[in-house]
């Protein structure tokens, strides 16, 4: 899938109607909490990524029978056969997948042990799973690393505990939350990530018969139950790719109306869009967006809900390529997430990467030690080029670039981005796009 490559004709609007699903950062997790039921779960508006096939096979290699549900992008989990999967085959279904790591608490509830290889995801920073052990540990779980991968296992069961996070990691959060909801006693949560999908998992796990509540400053508290039950449930929609499609309209003066965005939890994006030049239009089944005028010049920081995410910052240099002036992006979660701007540069943008970040007297957002800043000077056409895509949000965002420029580019590795982007050749061709598939 990854050896996919786009040959591309840019310089054309991107003009029509895309529908956005279930988010990724929520469907995948979610799955994993079927494993916590005592009866199958039904998931609904799941998206047709790579994500959730890795995830499901993950689910079918440790016994949970994984079937199509009652309508159109559902699937029914039962995990009445769940069983100890092996290193091996876990390693040969998670590919370039993080979420083994999610299921180290639903595992050892179940059956006392989990198994986790080496861990791939995007090249965009180092994602270290410290935060996930130390969470187990607190819990009373036992971590034992060999040449193979972490094999966890928890003889005395897991009890709940008192865990702060150096960070509001979502993926941490997530850990701990599926991992509290049937630890015996109270489990505390501080600096806890709230980003909407977290919320949504929260919502699925109250279905099931868990007893979590979010209080103010980052804190969540989980009582721990004896007992939960299947859930049937619509996922949220996906903010990171209604997102694209808004900067996809931006960067190549389109009007893209995305189906089933909503507002409420694009707030952040919305202002900042709205800032940058585009106009949007907020209606009972999506939202509208396109040009307001002349692109802008904006300053940006990213940071964990409800800051600006990570995800939009580099669609969004796209379109800040040819804004009337120099944006500057301040990113904060990430260490490398600015590498893509070389390949920007290539088709004719003028981005400078400060690897240090950049001091500033009105930085709203923390400085952190890993984080760094691109200074976006503007407008410069862009012309084609032959690029590789380095990660899911940066391949999403060479692919923009290559329809907004002027000329023949190839994309090449395009399958990761079938990662997050459901029928994405599809939608592409929809909104009028010019290219060609090879290989």
């Amino acid at each position: 899938m990854s050896a996919e490559t786009l040959r591309i004709r840019g310089g054309r609007p991107l003009t029509g109607r895309v529908e956005v699903k279930g988010a990724k950062n929520l469907a995948t997790k979610a799955m994993v909490a079927a494993l916590l039921g005592e009866t199958p779960s039904t998931l609904r508006d799941i998206p047709g990524i790579s994500d959730v096939n890795v995830v499901r096979s993950l689910l079918e290699v440790h016994g949970v029978t994984v079937e199509e549900g009652d309508e159109p992008g559902s699937l029914r989990l039962d995990p009445s056969g769940a069983v100890t999967a092996h290193f091996e085959e876990i390693d040969a279904h998670a590919g370039a997948s993080r979420i083994p790591i999610l299921f180290c608490g639903p595992l050892l509830h179940l059956l006392g042990e989990a198994l986790i290889p080496d861990l791939g995801g995007c090249r965009i920073g180092d994602r270290p799973i410290n935060f996930h052990m130390d969470a187990l540990r607190a819990f009373g779980a036992i971590v034992d690393k060999s040449y193979e991968g972490i094999r966890i296992t928890a003889p005395d069961g897991l009890t709940g505990a008192e865990i702060e996070l150096p960070y509001p990691s979502v993926g941490a959060t997530e850990q701990v939350l599926l991992t509290a909801v049937k630890a015996k006693g109270v489990t505390e949560l501080r600096n806890a990530a709230i980003e909407p999908e977290i919320m949504d998992l929260i919502a699925v796990l109250q279905k099931m018969g868990a007893i979590i509540s979010y209080e103010p400053n980052r804190v969540i508290l989980i009582e721990g139950v004896d007992e939960l039950r299947g859930y049937d449930h619509r996922c949220i929609f996906d903010r990171n790719e209604a997102a694209s499609w808004a900067c996809a309209a931006l960067a190549t003066d389109g009007d893209i109306f995305v189906g089933g965005a909503r507002q409420q939890e694009m707030l952040t994006f919305l202002n900042v869009f709205r800032k940058a030049g585009g106009w949007f239009d907020v209606r009972e089944d999506g939202i509208q967006f396109r040009r307001g005028g002349s692109i802008k010049p904006v300053v940006v920081e990213t940071d964990v809900h409800p800051g600006f995410m990570t995800d939009w910052q580099q669609p969004l240099i796209v379109a800040l390529t040819q804004a009337e002036g120099t944006s500057v992006v301040h990113e904060t979660v990430y260490e490398n997430r600015l590498g893509f701007t070389d390949a920007l540069n290539q088709m004719g943008a003028d981005i400078v990467v400060h690897p240090d970040g950049i001091a500033s007297s009105d930085r709203r957002v923390p400085r952190r030690a890993l984080e760094q800043a691109a200074v976006i000077n503007g407008p410069t056409p862009l012309h084609g080029a032959d690029v590789e895509v380095p990660d899911l949000r940066g391949g999403y965002s060479y692919v923009i670039a290559a329809l907004a420029a002027e000329g023949e580019s190839i994309v090449r590795n395009v399958g990761i981005i079938r990662r997050g982007y459901e029928k994405f050749f599809t939608k592409l061709d929809a909104l009028g796009a010019d290219f060609d598939v090879i290989g």
